[in-house]
């Protein structure tokens, strides 16, 4: 694996003295220095450590079927299976991995700290996001020590670090109602080229909907092409049958 003397954000190969990634890949568990840790394909990897389940435990865990992906993605708690369906939901996103690696680093006081984020998305461009959840009311001091030292082993590869609480409602709301209809069996083509027509210019979605034909038949279709992005609608205000869709971007 190739090594740098700089990282793809700028920083200087001594970051490597105070990082550590270790991850699972084809290979069994891979512990590598900072400046090896820029060409992994971390979307590709096993989450790095187990999700637990146990009679009276408060967090609730489950596995997403990724559109991204067209595979299973875990999450431990309902907080990060919404993050989830948002990143399956962005089409900037080309890969997701729950758990991807663990960080390891010495803290001033010289103690040994390590951390797994919760999620590695690769984006289009070839970049990279991390995202850790918590909502902002469970930030312990220890925790943002932790998210502050990702966030500097991240930006040093060029990567961009999230920390990702409570998502807006309406927003949310809207992509799990989509999510429903992700999957590529909802993609009937004629019918896809007809909505596309419809919506040359904004029009109310169950008007559209209605000239392509039966709108049990054709809305199944155009929720499809919402959550593809082929579709467009003003996401931060709640779904209704006469919400304006256009197969224009909108901006919100």
């Amino acid at each position: 694996m190739r090594k740098l003397d700089h990282l793809p954000g700028g920083a200087p190969s001594s970051l490597a003295e105070r990082f550590e990634l270790a991850y699972a890949g084809e290979h069994g568990e891979q512990r590598v220095p900072l400046t090896e840790a820029w060409s992994v394909p971390f979307e590709a990897c096993t989450p790095v450590r187990g999700f637990p389940s146990y009679k009276g435990q408060q967090r609730f865990n489950g596995r997403w079927w990724t559109a991204t992906t067209g595979g299973l993605v875990s999450y431990e708690s309902w907080l990060e299976r919404d993050r989830l369906v948002l990143l399956d939901f962005d089409p900037e996103v080309i890969g997701i991995a729950s758990q991807p690696f663990w960080l390891f680093w010495t803290t001033a006081e010289g103690k040994a700290r390590s951390h797994a984020p919760d999620y590695f998305a690769r984006l289009a461009d070839g970049s990279a996001l991390v995202l850790d959840v918590r909502a902002a009311d469970r930030i312990k001091p220890r925790d943002q020590v932790a998210f502050d030292a990702t966030r500097e082993a991240c930006e040093a590869l060029g990567w961009r670090y999230e920390v990702a609480g409570l998502p807006p409602a309406a927003l949310l709301a809207n992509v799990r109602w989509l999510a429903g209809y992700r999957h590529p069996r909802h993609h009937l083509p004629d019918v896809a080229a007809a909505l596309r027509a419809a919506f040359a210019a904004p029009t109310g979605l169950l008007d559209g909907a209605e000239q392509v034909g039966d709108p049990i038949a054709v809305l199944p279709v155009l929720f499809h092409l919402l959550w593809r992005r082929e579709l467009h609608t003003n996401m931060d205000r709640p779904l209704h049958p006469d919400v304006l869709v256009t197969a224009e971007a909108v901006r919100s």
